[in-house]
């Protein structure tokens, strides 16, 4: 999100003096060899996608692809329909003062998607931006047997004021309930589960630290030790007495360009070894508090403490204007990395060099830019198969004057700029994009696509008197079908729920809201309510909905687990990752769309520790709940030692 500045620099910001990020000398310098190899790689590689965007660029967009202006109105049933009242979610977003111009106004809310009781029903956390004093308070709703969900945010704990951004939601303590992580302008905050439904706030005494301007987070087993660790985005260090305005000197939203970025940080979780301080057990690889009295191991249970490894893990050592952040294995090693959409930089990708630390190789693996070697406003990462190769794709959403970035995995561990290939570059209309999933939406085998958009700055000078402030900032949002091979088309036009009217949306949440069986989304927008669509696609095929569990981490969803369904000759891979969109986090179990295939032969799981197992399938449309140690083994050749690079 840049407003009126085109800057197309790759360079990465350097933190301004007041934040550490200068590595140490003995890590700063490289041998020249290694250097030399560097840059012959990277100028190679930035020439290659140069060629090849030119390429693409000359050569007519393959029929019935995207779907620009002109092209003919998509046919067939509308996907989604708007079930916010009749499912009783009440939340109306609170973005502050209009026409105060506070640059974070324009930049949240998220929300998040989790099973406070473990009944397999999805409840809701949605969050307020109006600031601390404004009595507007983030809000749980929780579904009932009926499917209809009710206001449960008193006495929740979560009920808090403040400039809230996103959330991510994971079991930190292994105690089988759901933890909530909340990132708001200035702090995060972590708040224990107690009790279903029930929350303490745990941040100081956990050891969660972040006073930058927190934007999306996201949970994942960094050192596979059984523990969840955090990885917070942030976002610029933005000074409030510094106004900005258009060309016209009109008053409007800051870009990121005037203020320096801020390293994302890296919270280790130290598991029983932190808890021993505050009285849980100290011994074992389960739950904390293993070994000890019934009473002091369930207090033990509920306590966590992480270490601030930023600048030792590396990742704190480069600065950025990061919003969107994206945890999982993105090089085929069975370690989870780190992916931080900077917002008009070059991209982050810190890739975990299996000793506590990661090392930045963004450009090396061509998501840093994109196929121009341009660096744009990245905002919001989905993650999926989006062709069924087997290799997990990113898609990250970018500025109205820009291209949304589809970066296609292959071979492992490398990206494509593929967003015109695969019919993206010429949408029904461009949009600003926040949120953004992958989901199989009509249940055909293949991944779609759904955006969240909304503008950051305003084209024709701010609304009317009399008029929405927000009115001027508003956008429709998109969906794109998939063809089955990768190849998307622009059905926006014809979901009338979804896109038909313009708004500033920000989070947007996938997941089996209703137990049917086929994805739901959850939308936010900048002062509006907040927004259930649910799927009433006619099916084209089954389902299958996966939940990972881990018995021996107090049976929590395996975060960062890879999920491979196998039916014949086709096989679908998916992620076990709610933090991924835009400061949001979504269902955590799997969801697959089979097409015409009623019985899977078997599913395979890689699990976080880096062990795999395999089991029998069975019929379709159904949920499935795997336990790790109840599989049998597979077995494969250890991964190579990792080379080691400087961390940069």
């Amino acid at each position: 999100m840049r407003g009126n500045e085109k800057n197309r620099a790759a360079a990465r910001v350097v933190a301004p003096s007041s934040v550490a990020t200068t590595a140490p000398s003995s890590v700063a310098t490289a041998a020249p060899s290694w250097v030399a190899i560097a840059l012959a790689a990277c100028l190679a590689a930035c020439l290659a996608a140069c060629l090849a965007a030119c390429l693409a660029a000359c050569n007519p967009r393959e029929p019935g692809l995207g779907g620009g202006p002109g092209a003919p109105e998509p046919s067939g049933p509308a996907w989604f329909a708007d079930a916010t009242d009749a499912l009783g979610l009440d939340f109306v977003h609170d973005a502050g003062t209009p026409g105060s111009y506070f640059m974070p106004e324009s930049i949240g809310s998220g929300l998040a998607l989790l099973d406070l009781e473990g009944d397999g029903r999805l409840d809701i956390y949605l969050i307020q931006n109006g600031g601390p004093g404004s009595g507007s308070r983030n809000r749980l709703f929780r579904q009932g047997p009926d499917g209809r969900f009710a206001d449960a945010s008193r006495g929740s704990g979560l009920d808090v004021e403040g400039r809230g951004m996103g959330a991510a939601a994971g079991d930190v303590n292994n105690d089988g309930l759901t933890d909530l992580l909340l990132t708001e302008y200035g702090r995060a905050r972590l708040f224990l589960q107690a009790s279903p439904g029930v929350f303490e706030d745990a941040t100081a005494a956990a050891g969660i630290d972040d006073p930058a301007w927190a934007a999306s987070a996201s949970f994942l087993d960094a050192d596979r030790d059984g523990w969840l660790d955090l990885a917070i985005a942030n976002y610029v260090l933005y000074s409030p007495t510094r106004p900005c305005s258009d060309q016209a000197g009109r008053r409007d939203f800051c870009g990121p360009a005037p203020f320096p970025g801020t390293p994302a940080r890296l919270f280790r979780n130290l598991g029983p070894r932190g808890a021993a301080g505050a009285g849980a057990g100290t011994g074992g690889s389960g739950p904390a508090g293993a070994g000890t009295s019934a009473g002091a191991g369930q207090a033990a249970a509920r306590r966590v403490a992480f270490e601030d490894v930023s600048l030792r893990s590396g990742i704190g050592r480069l600065a950025g204007p990061g919003l969107g952040v994206a945890c999982a294995d993105l090089t085929g090693d069975r370690w989870p990395d780190v992916l931080v959409a900077n917002d008009g930089k070059a991209n982050f990708l810190w890739v975990n060099r299996r000793d506590g630390t990661f090392e930045e190789e963004a450009v090396l693996r061509g998501v840093a830019l994109n196929g121009m070697g341009q660096a744009q406003a990245d905002m919001g990462i989905a993650l999926g198969d989006a062709d069924g190769d087997g290799l997990l794709d990113a898609f990250i959403t970018h500025l109205t004057e820009e291209q949304h970035l589809l970066l296609k995995q292959g071979p492992r561990g490398h990206f494509t700029d593929w967003t015109g290939k695969a019919g993206l570059a010429a949408p029904r209309w461009r949009a600003t994009g926040f949120g953004t999933v992958f989901g199989d939406f009509d249940l055909d085998g293949d991944l779609d696509l759904a955006l969240a958009n909304g503008r950051v700055k305003f084209v024709a000078g701010p609304s009317p008197a009399g008029r929405p402030f927000w009115e001027v900032y508003g956008e429709r949002n998109q969906v794109f079908e998939n063809d089955g091979g990768g190849r998307f088309r622009d059905v926006s036009p014809r979901e009338a729920a979804f896109c038909g009217s313009r708004g500033v949306s920000r989070g947007l949440a996938a997941g089996d809201i209703d137990s049917d069986g086929d994805l739901d989304l959850v939308l936010t927008r900048v002062a509006e309510r907040a927004r259930i669509l649910r799927n009433e696609a006619p099916r084209k095929g089954a389902w299958l909905l996966v939940r990972a569990a881990d018995p021996a981490l107090g049976g929590r969803e395996a975060c960062g687990a890879e999920v491979i369904l196998h039916a014949g000759q086709r096989r679908w891979t998916g992620l076990v990752q709610p933090g991924l969109s835009y400061l949001s986090s979504m269902d955590p179990r799997v969801h697959f769309g089979l097409g015409q295939v009623a019985e899977v032969d078997a599913i395979d799981v890689a699990w976080p520790d880096g062990s795999e197992e395999s089991v029998p399938g069975g019929p379709a449309n159904r949920v499935v709940v795997l336990r790790r140690g109840e599989g049998r083994a597979i077995e494969r050749a250890p991964e190579p030692a990792r080379s080691g690079g400087p961390v940069r």
